[in-house]
């Protein structure tokens, strides 16, 4: 029972870091577009506020992703 409510809150932790992550990754792609963008079209990403922006939350779920296998073996070592 212990064990399972270990597991329990880690998951919520990694929940919550992905979630983080991922709405920050999205508006530093969206101020990266507006603040440094490609003004001439011819950057396929920089070029639109949505592809960089999504390009943004890919990158800040990925980040949370590899911080959430970290917490995670951290959780299961604690055990």
């Amino acid at each position: 029972m212990f064990k399972l409510k270990i597991n329990n809150m880690a998951k919520n932790k990694i929940t919550w870091f992905k979630s983080i992550f991922t709405i920050v990754g999205a508006i530093g792609g969206f101020l990266y577009w507006k603040l440094i963008g490609c003004t001439s079209g011819t950057c396929p990403i920089q070029s639109v506020w949505y592809f960089s922006t999504l390009w943004g939350m890919a990158m800040g779920y990925l980040l949370a992703d590899l911080a959430g296998s970290f917490i995670w073996k951290q959780a299961q070592r604690n055990e």
